[in-house]
């Protein structure tokens, strides 16, 4: 019964943040657009599409927000399908809407605020039907402080996360441009793109693994708890060690898929292998992170979310460009943070989590 309230107010934020974010956006896109690196020639394009993706913020929360709800009373698969349905939607629809009937990049955003409705829709048809254990219920959407406030502090941690990824993105680019040019800044969006991909299976893992060890910890099992953080920690470093390994080896043929301009690539698989250096350490902070969210630890969450961007990240880009490393002061900033950062998290979690829990 719980949970069902959980739910239901979960899903009424999600409308009023998805809401607020779409007119907050469409207001001030001209400033945000320039800020994440418009320019006077890209601006029109990005605008274009800007004005008609944003509208459709309400189905991208809906979708996102509400499939964790699925997820966690056992369905894995219709919640896989969740993201299937919309990312096959917007394959089929896109070369329709961008070549066929012509409409070039709104096109491109119609198609995906159409696939994201979809995913909406199928999310909401399900926590509503017979088959859900936890029910979308009208009666459960009143909003109630006690329960905002414990859904807002644990979900801190992932948007704080997010937040500070973009704002020191934003950081990177003006410091890239400052002592290397457009050039630096193409590589960057490469590094970031492959970094995206190779990123996902680790959230994949540590976010799945969340309720698992939420409801063990719940029910007093700990012996369970340590055996899943025993497996989500080992999984995780193997993968991110076979990711890192294939990174090194190959950055020319990733850089490949982005973008094949010579000088980006001659430039690119250096700034790679730097950025890239210490990356199986990230997956520290990622598991760490993840065990804290799913034990409620919600200060540790956000603080670890903040330690590696914010306080790491951000002011190491300023500095070391200033002390002579230039532009590749920037990518360096990433393999020590990732170090000091993702330890720290990890060490933190044994000491303060594993330990404790025998």
């Amino acid at each position: 019964e719980e949970a069902q309230k959980i739910l239901g107010n979960s899903f009424v934020l999600l409308l009023l943040f998805g809401i607020t974010l779409t007119g907050f956006c469409l207001a001030l896109r001209k400033p945000i657009l320039y800020l994440f690196g418009a320019s006077d020639a890209t601006f029109p394009y990005a605008n274009e599409y800007l004005s008609y993706y944003m509208p459709g913020t309400i189905f991208v929360m809906i979708g996102l927000g509400l499939n964790p709800f699925i997820n966690a009373q056992g369905c894995s698969r219709m919640g896989m399908v969740t993201v299937a349905v919309g990312a096959v939607v917007n394959i089929l629809l896109d070369p329709i809407f961008i070549f066929v009937l012509d409409m070039g990049i709104k096109g491109a955003a119609i198609a995906t605020v159409i696939s994201q409705a979809c995913s909406a829709l199928w999310v909401v048809l399900f926590l509503t039907s017979r088959n859900a254990v936890l029910a979308l219920r009208k009666k459960n959407c009143r909003l109630q402080w006690r329960r905002v406030k414990k859904i807002l502090c644990l979900g801190c941690s992932g948007f704080m996360m997010s937040m500070t990824n973009s704002l020191v993105q934003v950081l990177c680019n003006a410091m890239l441009e400052l002592h290397g040019g457009d050039l630096y800044v193409a590589v960057m969006t490469v590094i970031n793109s492959v970094r995206e991909l190779i990123s996902m299976p680790v959230q994949g893992i540590t976010q799945g693994s969340q309720p698992v060890l939420s409801y063990n910890y719940g029910a007093g099992k700990w012996d369970r708890v340590r055996q899943g953080i025993r497996f989500v920690t080992l999984l995780t470093v193997a993968y991110s060690l076979f990711a890192w390994a294939v990174v090194m080896l190959f950055p020319e043929a990733l850089i490949r898929m982005f973008n094949d301009k010579e000088d980006l690539i001659t430039n690119g698989i250096r700034a790679f292998r730097i950025y890239f250096l210490c990356f199986f350490c990230m997956s520290f902070q990622f598991i760490g992170q993840s065990i804290f969210v799913g034990l409620g630890r919600s200060k540790m969450a956000i603080f670890f979310s903040l330690l590696r961007k914010a306080i790491l990240v951000a002011p190491l880009s300023v500095l070391l460009p200033l002390l002579g490393f230039g532009s590749a002061g920037v990518f360096w900033s990433e393999p020590i943070s990732n170090v000091l950062g993702g330890l720290a998290c990890i060490i933190t979690m044994y000491i303060t989590v594993y330990r404790p829990l025998k």
